[in-house]
């Protein structure tokens, strides 16, 4: 398949809107009930792979993607030396984290970690925090100073 007809889907894919419901179903129970107790770790990994399949140059871009994928708003809260904060909000997002006992958000950190360590060339490791009373997540990425090579 040729790069423009990849474009082109994903062009196609973002016409479509399909119901929070099928989303969250998929998401949040079969999932879980396929991946269990590793559901998180292997979230995070499939989060990376994701990110290497859609490389993104810049946080703008990023936030494009967390729109276009339905994850929600993302922004940033701050940003020090070795250090992003982002937030994440959307009504998705709300839900999740009210109505789940131990709602997780690591396929976005993955996808977070990997984005930042393309970007930057560093190695970056993402941390989810999801802010119950708030109903928003918080993601810290940290990074070394060690340089990226593939």
């Amino acid at each position: 398949m040729s790069r423009k007809t990849v474009e082109l889907e994903k062009t196609n894919l973002t016409e479509l809107s399909v119901p929070a419901f099928g989303y969250e179903l998929i998401r949040e129970d079969l999932i879980d009930e396929i991946l269990g107790d590793d559901a998180p770790g292997i979230l995070y990994w499939a989060g990376k792979q994701v990110a290497r399949r859609y490389p993104l140059f810049s946080i703008d871009e990023m936030r494009e993607f967390f729109l276009n994928a339905g994850w929600g708003e993302l922004s940033i809260q701050y940003e020090k030396k070795k250090e992003i904060v982002f937030t994440l909000t959307s009504e998705i997002v709300k839900q999740r984290i009210s109505t789940r006992t131990n709602p997780t958000f690591q396929l976005e950190a993955g996808f977070l970690a990997e984005q930042i360590t393309q970007q930057k060339k560093v190695y970056a490791e993402t941390f989810e925090h999801p802010k119950k009373k708030e109903g928003i997540v918080t993601f810290t990425v940290k990074w070394d100073d060690i340089p990226f090579t593939k």
